[in-house]
């Protein structure tokens, strides 16, 4: 009987495994990524924003925020962790 009990427990086993590899695993590795780009950017970087807007930074204001330069003495200051969505102009290095 009890081989029978962890029987149907392999299947649920399985699932969860695939969804680890397939669904958990690169989630946490493309966050992992952002993090690293965001703690890295500095003055003169290309960014697009979260809503599609493209800029420059034109300064690191502490460790949260960014001003950007979206046209000619139009700055924004942006969340640089929520604002950010990626660097314009670098390619990404594949692993």
């Amino acid at each position: 009987m009890e081989g029978s009990g962890i029987g149907q427990f392999i299947p649920l086993i399985l699932i969860f495994v695939i969804f680890y590899f397939f669904l958990i695993r690169p989630q946490q590795k493309k966050v992992k990524e952002h993090k690293a780009m965001v703690e890295n950017l500095k003055k003169g970087d290309k960014v697009i924003t979260s809503g599609g807007i493209t800029g420059t930074i034109e300064r690191v204001i502490d460790n949260e925020r960014v001003e950007v330069e979206i046209a000619e003495n139009v700055k924004v200051e942006i969340i640089k962790a929520t604002g950010i969505q990626s660097l314009v102009g670098t390619p990404e290095v594949k692993k």
